[in-house]
């Protein structure tokens, strides 16, 4: 299951409360208690798995160590241990408690979302030439607590888009070593799947139709994941009627849903070629020039067209370097 969405509840630990001590030994009179810990903070780091967030599936609410209340002979409590959250490059992070927003973008990056509570002070740091036996301590304070939605856009180079059922899992499966659900009806793929071809990163995005930009099908849900996709490979499927109409229906979409995604780099792929013969292909490419695109028939079963898509590929790492 692949979770691109979530809100959870965080709560940072409370610092410990300080101690009222004295020193028994002889000669050695006085107050000793230490102070509490300091309460563990929470962060978001980030990784290179865009399932991370399925962690939170069942579990929604999650906390921080406590900071350890301070002890006698001036030692002062453990702080409370932090708690690190590891989410996908490519999430946005929506505090729902203060209204700010950050974005997770690169491996390891880390994001403080909930300040752990100050260890309160024990009664050693209350001394004073007219208090020498003081009673008085501090509790530790709250940890800070939030409620944070977690919305991943996959930061992809390449992005497989067009209608249900054009093969672009097939040759994602083929590309690289993806394990992409293939069968011969609409909507096979239901979650985005990733491959990585050398250092490429490769997304199949689920297929569009008219009316994904305002939740018709698989709707905006996977359209905004094509936001921070560098490259776009569009496919047509070579069994359409009229592929022309196929191109148009997605690139309306795409500019329905934000205007930026139509000046994306974009390859344009007859795929399924092997379904037809050559003079039906070529009646196909004939219609697609009444859209002023070069396109690309393909099949997966055809080592002479990936050789061609590699070509690509290995053009946009050239770019990318």
């Amino acid at each position: 299951m692949f979770i691109d969405d979530i809100t959870i509840k965080l709560k940072a630990g409370r610092g410990g409360d300080g101690k009222v001590a004295f020193n028994n030994g002889k000669m050695a009179l006085g107050p000793t208690g230490a102070s509490g810990g300091n309460g563990g903070s929470i962060y978001l780091e980030g990784v290179l798995d865009f399932g991370a967030l399925i962690q939170f599936r069942h579990k929604k609410e999650l906390a921080a160590e406590d900071g350890r209340i301070g002890k006698n002979q001036f030692n002062d409590g453990r702080d409370g241990d932090d708690l690190i959250l590891n989410v996908p490059i490519g999430t946005v992070v929506h505090n729902l408690s203060d209204g700010k927003e950050f974005e997770i973008i690169s491996i390891g990056q880390r994001l403080l979302v909930a300040k752990g509570g100050r260890g309160g002070k024990g009664n050693f740091k209350f001394r004073s030439p007219i208090n020498t036996s003081p009673m008085e301590f501090q509790e530790g304070l709250p940890g800070e607590k939030c409620e944070i939605r977690l919305e991943l856009k996959l930061i992809a180079d390449v992005g497989f888009i067009g209608l249900p059922n054009v093969g672009k899992s097939s040759l994602l499966n083929r590309l690289t070593n993806a394990k992409s659900k293939v069968a011969n009806y609409s909507f096979t793929t239901l979650d985005p799947n990733l491959g990585v071809y050398y250092e490429l990163i490769l997304a199949d995005i689920p297929g569009l139709i008219e009316g994904s930009w305002h939740g018709k099908g698989l709707g905006i849900k996977f359209l905004r994941h094509i936001e921070r996709t560098k490259t776009l490979f569009h496919f047509i499927s070579a069994e359409s009627p009229d592929p022309a109409n196929d191109y148009q229906i997605i690139r309306n979409e795409l500019g329905l849903y934000n205007k930026e995604l139509l000046d994306k780099p974009e390859y344009v792929f007859l795929s399924k070629a092997d379904m037809l013969d050559k003079n039906e292909i070529n009646k196909k490419l004939d219609r697609l020039k009444t859209i002023n695109k070069e396109v690309i028939p393909i099949s997966v079963i055809d080592d002479e067209s990936i050789a061609s898509v590699e070509k690509i590929l290995r053009k946009i790492i050239k770019l990318k370097y």
